[in-house]
């Protein structure tokens, strides 16, 4: 499984990628891709949508009535740079401009080679055809300064990103060269070009490593790991009289505040449209979203082996020592989400930890709480514990990929109700 991940992310370079391949699987999987509009859904069905081609959702419709939704929810975007629409910069050297996207670690990016990737808009006869493009090879660095240049490097650099983190790209004071590569990679004329939306990228492997194995490295683990395995538990659940729901939202390194993001009405709207076609009342919808649950799946903070002091005493997880339920304001998770998510797993012999900030650091926040402000259901915030989070080149443990698919499966494999005296799980 592990290696099935690692293919994923190293096929998903950006947003627009990793959702294109869940596209693509689902497809492969008989999913039918609806379009805005009227649906029309039949018992047994199974169906997806994309928006934006960076956020998808997929489900399928029981054979029975439903009696509710179970959704996980993951995230598409990690952070990176993403180059401007004029991104060359010429002189002795040709260097890409770009903006940093999320919270990332500056430094980890320093002197590793990157890659281009993304979506570009091509002029076609009629019209515009956004088409995706992956250099695949390496292309960019950003250099550092050499310590006997800057002999302070060691004791802690402010980077300017307009100067210190623009990236290498030819030698030579000719221009056009990589917009000639970009459209050569979209099949098109460089004039043809439009418009795109482009990154830099960590194009090195992910590696499995470790005396037995037991960690594994790669980029873009927060949140591929989490979209990687809620679509595996997806799509190996038995069915029950739920309507299993998989999310995949584009920006949530960024707030969520597009028409992509989990703060949309992508979520919300989708359901509806899912209880109209079925021929349900906007009261017969309310219903069911009482008997609902979503899982708020982003990878959490590991406690640091060379850093434990900056963890929570009781409360710091570890890699491979099972799935991680965050606990904070920031996040979405109450007693009862908690108590649901934990007796499911308990069930299934699944194992459970739990992660809280420290008493004097504020957290960060993620889907859970912003989505189920559009969507007012039970959430657990969930994840797999993880080190070096946002930086380039993350780590987390090998085995807790396999643990957390069966969590999810566990969950899309119940049934709820929600009750004023408890929860009623089957």
């Amino acid at each position: 499984m592990i290696s099935a991940m690692l293919q994923y992310i190293q096929r998903s370079p950006d947003c627009f990628h990793a959702v294109e391949e869940l596209r693509q699987r689902l497809l492969r999987e008989g999913y039918t891709e609806l379009r805005p509009g009227r649906w029309q859904l039949t018992a047994g069905g199974k169906y997806f949508t994309t928006k934006n081609g960076s956020s998808l959702m997929a489900f399928r419709i029981p054979q029975e009535a439903p009696a509710g939704f179970l959704l996980t929810a993951s995230h598409s975007d990690s952070p990176c740079f993403r180059l401007r629409d004029h991104a060359e910069l010429t002189g002795e050297y040709i260097r890409l401009s770009a903006e940093r996207y999320g919270g990332m670690i500056n430094d980890s990016w320093l002197d590793r080679p990157l890659s281009v990737a993304g979506r570009v808009l091509v002029r076609r006869e009629g019209g515009l055809e956004a088409r995706l493009v992956d250099l695949k090879r390496d292309v960019a660095l950003i250099p550092r300064v050499a310590i006997h240049l800057n002999r302070e490097t060691n004791n802690g650099v402010k980077y300017d990103p307009a100067r210190d983190l623009v990236a290498l790209y030819a030698a030579g004071t000719g221009s056009g060269s990589f917009y000639r590569e970009v459209a050569r990679t979209a099949d098109c004329a460089p004039e043809d070009v439009v418009a795109g939306d482009l990154v830099l990228y960590n194009n090195q492997p992910g590696t499995v490593w470790g005396p037995e194995g037991e960690f594994v490295s790669a980029p873009r683990l927060d949140d591929l790991a989490c979209v990687f395995a809620c679509t595996e538990g997806f799509l190996t659940a038995q069915e029950r009289d739920m309507v299993p729901v998989l999310c995949v939202f584009d920006n949530e390194e960024i707030g969520s505040e597009t028409k992509q993001g989990a703060a949309s009405v992508f979520l919300p709207e989708t359901l509806a449209a899912i209880s109209e076609a079925l021929g349900l009342s906007a009261a017969d919808h309310r219903a069911l979203l009482a008997d609902s649950m979503m899982l708020s799946c982003d990878n959490g903070h590991a406690r640091h082996p060379n850093h434990p002091e900056l963890a929570d005493t009781n409360e710091a997880p570890v890699p491979n020592g099972g799935v991680v339920v965050k606990h904070s304001p920031r996040y979405a998770t109450d007693g009862v989400s908690a108590a649901v998510f934990t007796e499911l797993c308990r069930r299934t012999e699944v194992p459970v930890q739990h992660y809280a900030n420290r008493p004097d650091q504020m957290g960060g926040a993620t889907l859970g709480n912003i989505a189920d402000t559009k969507l007012p259901i039970p959430t657990v915030d969930i994840g797999m514990a993880q080190l070096a989070m946002h930086s380039c080149f993350e780590t987390m443990g090998s085995r807790d990929v396999e643990t957390f698919v069966r969590a999810v499966r566990a969950c899309y494999e119940s049934s709820l109700r929600f009750t004023p005296e408890g929860v009623a799980l089957r």
